[in-house]
């Protein structure tokens, strides 16, 4: 993406309080930016919900037998993902 086309976006996630920025100590063209802490607390709020929603659905529709088998085959996953 060319810098023109990140400006503005970057305007609007700043002045929405959820990312700063300041300038690169060795290349002071750029600007490094940071989360916010607002920002760091509002994607944990966010992953919270969905995994809380993601247990309660799993709990509601799947019987203990398929709970079970569903986490079997997501150690299987994690070990195919880590060779």
């Amino acid at each position: 993406m060319r810098p023109q086309s990140v400006a503005p976006v970057i305007a609007v996630l700043e002045s929405a309080g959820l990312v700063s920025g300041a300038p690169d100590p060795a290349d002071g063209r750029q600007t490094l930016l940071s989360l916010t802490d607002s920002c760091r607390q509002w994607v944990q709020e966010g992953r919270a919900a969905r995994q809380d929603w993601l247990t309660r659905t799993l709990q509601a529709r799947l019987s203990p037998e398929e709970q079970d088998r569903l986490a079997e085959a997501v150690e299987l996953l994690k070990r195919l993902v880590e060779d």
